[in-house]
């Protein structure tokens, strides 16, 4: 292994590699140690400007949104092989700028990779609609790319994340501008590297690093931009819409979220709790679709609590690049200060610390957390209530399937739901009555690229996946041909009616 990290990283803006104007510089951590890992461009206003003008020269100018899908799905398949090809190397850089241990990011970055070839499937089938009128019009509808896409990635499995939004984007036709968070830049800067290798025609893709407060708001208000794309906290989901809301950008939104378990009575406990450990402890805890409320009915309690307990208290915390490694470092020293106040905040509330809590007294360096189960939690409580995007699990327990669907849905977000029964009406019934923008049912979260991915209340707006990303990058432009001479009215002629 001889992969390094650059002494700095700058922006892609045009097809070249550029510094900031004012040449500003931050710095990225490692959050295992809490060094330095390099120092990155800090962009703004001005950069976003430059960027945002390269794309739309190439909306305007260039083949990309021009030709067809067609033309665009061998270069995403393109930059799909060259991900393989150095998936090694791409997961280490994730590994080492997240935390997340090896082996779970050796699976995002072959799940980024089937990303963009999925959609160069995609690209090549889309297609539209005729609406013949037999002897007197043929209509026909057509999708053609939208414009200049903002996309706002987030810190937490960044690369797989980022391929959700540019794959879709770039086989749609659109332009983009793609602004990275700022606490793991290191491989959306590899990935640019090798998009350049693919060589899309200049000025498709842009990416500009920096911080929400300049280089995201900047590029939210700007007026070419016609799309924006955003993953990250429902607070900053308002503040974007706000901003965007003077130049009416179309949004897609997918924010935060407190999704439940549901483990009823009948349900296989065993598979219940491999798969509830699975979806909170996997990632870091740091994953949208956790399962981080855990809602087991009364009669199952005894058979689930005990035993999911016991096997937290067994996850092994270390180094991410330790094959061993189940759980890593949180992804920064300020967000395991806003994670370590909600497991104070826990006892304060009247719910048990059951197991973790605490810095393994074996790593004195670096963002670590033990596996924490919460007991004893209450729906009213913070706890229960607040996304902590962590590894704490918060367990209540609920009499009747009544009770635990309205324990279920007495939050504010709704984004993914997990239901364990062995009654198949049941699970129908459940499915169907639970706030939630995605079900899955005696499963943990297993990802199928054909299907709608979003979120309903304050977990987000709109739905990307499968053809419904082409319904958020593409426009559909309707054309109404006459086949025969059509009755015009006369106006202004004599006799006219």
């Amino acid at each position: 292994m001889n992969w390094t990290v650059p002494p700095r990283l700058q922006h892609f803006i045009g097809g070249a590699w550029v510094d900031s104007c004012d040449g500003e510089m931050f710095a990225d951590l490692n959050p295992a140690t809490g060094q330095v890992l390099t120092h990155v461009a800090a962009g703004g206003a001005a950069e976003v400007e430059d960027a945002v003008r390269a794309a739309a020269a190439a909306f305007r100018a260039g083949p990309w949104a021009q030709r067809g899908g067609a033309y665009r799905a061998p270069f995403l398949e393109r930059i799909a092989e060259l991900m393989l090809a150095h998936a090694d190397e791409l997961a280490w850089l994730e590994t080492l700028d997240t935390g997340i241990p090896i082996r779970q990011t050796r699976g995002q970055i072959a799940r980024a990779a089937e990303n963009f070839r999925f959609f160069a499937q995609r690209a090549r089938e889309m297609t539209g609609a005729t609406y013949p009128v037999p002897g007197r019009f043929l209509n026909y509808s057509v999708r053609q790319p939208v414009g200049v896409a903002g996309l706002i990635t987030p810190w937490n499995t960044p690369l797989m994340l980022e391929s959700w939004k540019l794959a879709p984007c770039l086989a749609a036709g659109d332009p983009l501008v793609l602004k990275p968070a700022e606490w793991s830049p290191l491989t959306a800067d590899r990935l640019a590297h090798l998009i350049e290798e693919a060589e899309l025609p200049g000025g498709v893709f842009n990416m500009v690093h920096g911080f929400g407060e300049t280089a995201g708001a900047s590029l939210v208000a700007h007026p070419d931009v016609r799309l924006i794309s955003f993953t990250g906290e429902t607070s900053t989901g308002r503040t974007i819409m706000a901003s965007g809301a003077a130049t009416l950008k179309r949004f897609s939104m997918e924010l935060g979220g407190k999704s439940p378990v549901l483990v009823f009575d009948d349900a296989d406990v065993g598979r219940a709790v491999d798969a509830a450990l699975f979806g909170m402890f996997t990632l870091n805890g740091e994953r949208c679709t956790a399962g981080s409320r855990l809602l087991v009915q009364e009669g199952a309690a005894a058979r689930v609590i005990p035993e999911l307990v016991r096997r937290a208290g067994r996850i092994r915390v270390g180094d991410p690049f330790d094959e061993a490694t189940d759980l890593g470092p949180l992804i920064h020293p300020e967000h395991w200060d806003r994670v370590m106040s909600y497991v104070a905040l826990a006892p304060q509330e009247g719910a048990r610390v059951a197991v973790g809590g605490r810095r393994p007294p074996h790593l004195p360096e670096g963002s670590y957390l033990e596996a924490t189960v919460l007991t004893e939690v209450r729906p009213e409580m913070r706890v229960a209530r607040e996304e902590i995007f962590g590894p704490v699990l918060a367990v209540m327990t609920f009499a009747s399937e009544a009770d635990g669907l309205a324990m279920a849905n007495d939050v504010d977000y709704g984004l993914a739901a997990y239901v364990w029964t062995s009654d198949l009406t049941r699970a129908h019934r459940v499915a169907d009555r639970v706030e939630a923008g995605m079900v899955w049912v005696n499963s943990h979260n297993v990802r199928d690229l054909r299907t709608p991915f979003g979120g309903s209340k304050m977990s987000g707006i709109g739905r990307e996946g499968g053809d419904l990303s082409f319904d958020f990058y593409t426009d559909w432009k309707s054309v109404q041909v006459a086949l025969a001479p059509a009755d015009i009215p006369r106006l202004g002629s004599s006799g006219s009616v």
